[in-house]
């Protein structure tokens, strides 16, 4: 069963001139409960605003998101605001997400009496938190600046979690950190998953991180979803072009292979948002573009029960990559 769906979402940012950001432009997707679904794709691609729509951090242009059955832009208060309690989100900069002139014990009762805590209940609240984002509590007396990077990102996980939330939208929370802290922080969201039951997206544009991170994986490109699929399958057999270019970046770790493996390079750069091309949108960097796809819009297709792909050809193209799925 569904907890989030986003159904033929939109959101459009007006530029000024006539000129429209289509950040994403009829999304649907579906996360079920317990699952941790992977968002990958480059940079503009739409990642954060989808992430952010469907916490109602950012509300939709068009289309609609459901949360446990619920539309939250129909509901009322009092069930508005317990689906903000039900839904956190975890930044991908710590530093710009926490306040640099409050503690993280202030910031976190700041965070619970807005969420509709009372006070004895904040109180008790925090250190708890803090003890299980793996901070403890002597942590709530310090500020954003006496801590290091993993340890700000712990409390803003502790942030998310405080509220004791179904549903965490997790954009790019390793980006900025070395590799050894990336996997306390990843092991760290897992162990709160499987101990919380959490509902999870997980934003990256690193394949490596997704596949150690989730079970089903979608791929955005240019504000739309163009692959979606479980983990082993999409690494194992990308069906669109795009999803095995990203695969073929992976390097791997033996040398000799890497070496002699085919690597699928992507000719120019994103099109403009503003000015999508006619047809699919990525036929200007497709290896195997025809006419069909400069002319006609491909919509998702269901090619196996959980495989689902935007593509006229697809599976034409393969990337032998073989990143570590551990």
């Amino acid at each position: 069963m569904s907890l989030v769906e986003a159904i033929r979402l939109e959101r459009h940012y007006a530029l000024g001139h006539g000129r429209v950001l289509r950040a994403l432009d009829g999304v649907d997707v579906a996360i079920g409960k317990g699952e941790t679904l992977g968002l990958v794709g480059e940079s503009g691609s739409g990642k954060s605003t989808l992430g952010r729509t469907l916490v109602g951090l950012q509300q939709p242009t068009m289309g609609n998101v459901r949360f446990d059955g619920i539309d939250p832009m129909t509901a009322d208060r009092a069930t508005a605001q317990l689906l903000r309690r039900r839904r956190q989100f975890v930044f991908q900069d710590p530093s710009g997400a926490l306040n640099p002139r409050m503690t993280l014990g202030a910031t976190l009762t700041e965070h619970l009496r807005v969420q509709g805590w009372d006070r004895s209940a904040t109180r008790a609240r925090v250190p708890e938190v803090l003890e299980q984002a793996g901070l403890g509590a002597a942590f709530a007396g310090r500020y954003p600046h006496e801590i290091s990077g993993g340890q700000r990102q712990r409390a803003v996980i502790a942030r998310a979690i405080s509220t004791d939330p179904d549903f965490i939208v997790a954009d790019e929370p390793v980006s900025a950190l070395d590799v050894s802290t990336r996997a306390q922080i990843i092991n760290l969201l897992r162990r709160l998953q499987s101990l919380r039951g959490l509902t999870m997206l997980f934003i990256s544009h690193d394949l490596s991180v997704i596949a150690h991170s989730c079970r089903r994986v979608a791929v955005m490109y240019l504000g739309r979803i163009v692959e979606i699929a479980p983990r082993e399958a999409l690494f194992k057999e990308p069906l669109h072009p795009y999803t095995a270019a990203l695969l073929s970046a992976i390097p791997l770790p033996d040398p000799p292979r890497e070496r002699r493996r085919r690597r699928i390079i992507l000719s120019g750069e994103t099109p403009d948002p503003t000015d999508a091309p006619q047809g699919c949108r990525f036929h200007p960097r497709c290896p195997i573009a025809t006419e069909m796809c400069r002319r006609v819009d491909p919509q998702i297709s269901m090619l196996a029960p959980d495989h689902g792909v935007a593509c006229h050809h697809p599976g034409k193209i393969a990337a032998r990559a073989e990143p570590a799925t551990g």
